[in-house]
């Protein structure tokens, strides 16, 4: 029986017989499939890089170069504070995937990137490109998905939580500013009303299923939730900060709560023309000011003349590495 296997699978020549020449030409035939799979990360990473680009100049093109064209703050801590308040987000990300994964310093720029994505692109794109970059070091990280996963649905509890706070707060602003609720229009306040318990019904599928949507332990859990509430905790001191330090005439407490109502009207559904509501809040609270408005085209300006900076700065570093 072994003679026969052997004078089937070879000649006198010692060369492998016609069937299994033909068996390897077909396993050769599936390699390319199977590159292309390991490559699809990479795909991935390439095609939202590029809409990140073309995001970014029609935003620029479309309002940013208007906002930048406002007069600049003069205080240098305004600059800090500014910084402070862009990196807050990939840091903490940073923070929760090092304790996760033991990720390198090159992944905040891969979470900055995620940032940029989510900013320019499409909500949560940012996560499909950040799962790509882990997806492409899969020596480095364990079942990226579920961890990404979790993460990206803790920030949003968690910036529901906060909003629910804010909102608690902008509630009782009548007793500091009794202006506010007679230059709310009526559809603001009812839309308001019906928006909150929204929220609170977001977030229930995800407490009461939590066994099954989740994939990291409880311990963990919270200890990413927390991460999430101190970075959105920071993000709303730090603009705060920035508008005190370029506008110092008007009291940090004023800002403060300002900050508070642009995370309301930024997170609760059903708001119509938000950009006008927080407008109207802050001309109730502050009066009618040129300076205001300036600020806040200019910051929003800064941020993205940052996002296209970055952008372009990681392509080119991406361009580089493959040169070499």
């Amino acid at each position: 029986m072994n003679s026969g296997f052997v004078e089937a699978s070879t000649n006198p020549a010692g060369n492998l017989s016609p069937n299994l020449t033909g068996a390897a030409e077909d396993l050769a035939g599936l390699e390319p499939v199977k590159t292309l799979k390991s490559r699809w990360p990479m795909v991935i990473a390439g095609v939202l890089t590029l809409a990140m680009v073309v995001g970014l100049v029609r935003q620029l093109l479309k309002a940013g170069l208007a906002g930048l064209s406002h007069a600049t703050p003069d205080s240098w801590l305004y600059y800090l504070a500014f910084a402070l308040l862009y990196l807050a987000p990939p840091v903490a990300d940073y923070v929760i995937f090092r304790r996760l994964w033991r990720i390198p310093l090159e992944g905040l720029g891969a979470l900055m990137r995620k940032r940029i994505a989510n900013e320019v692109v499409l909500g949560y794109s940012g996560e499909a490109y950040f799962y790509a970059w882990a997806r492409q070091r899969a020596q480095m990280v364990t079942a990226p998905f579920g961890a990404v996963k979790d993460v990206m649905i803790l920030s949003a509890m968690a910036g529901n939580v906060m909003t629910l706070l804010a909102a608690s707060l902008a509630a009782g602003l009548p007793m500091f500013y009794p202006n506010i609720n007679a230059g709310l229009p009526p559809r603001y306040i009812h839309s308001l009303v019906i928006a909150m318990p929204v929220v609170v019904a977001m977030c229930l599928p995800f407490l009461i299923f939590s066994r099954r949507v989740f994939s990291l332990d409880r311990k963990t859990l919270w200890w990413v939730f927390s991460v999430h509430m101190v970075r959105l905790l920071a993000t709303s001191l730090f603009i705060a900060l920035a508008w005190h330090f370029a506008l110092p005439g008007v009291t940090l407490s004023a800002w403060l709560i300002l900050s508070a109502i642009r995370l309301v009207v930024g997170r609760l559904p059903f708001l119509p023309n938000k950009e006008a509501l927080f407008s109207t809040v802050a001309i109730a609270m502050l009066g009618e000011n040129n300076d205001l408005s300036s600020l806040m085209a200019f910051t929003a300006a800064l941020i993205l003349l940052v996002h296209v900076v970055l952008a372009a700065g990681f392509g080119l570093q991406s361009l580089i590495k493959r040169q070499i």
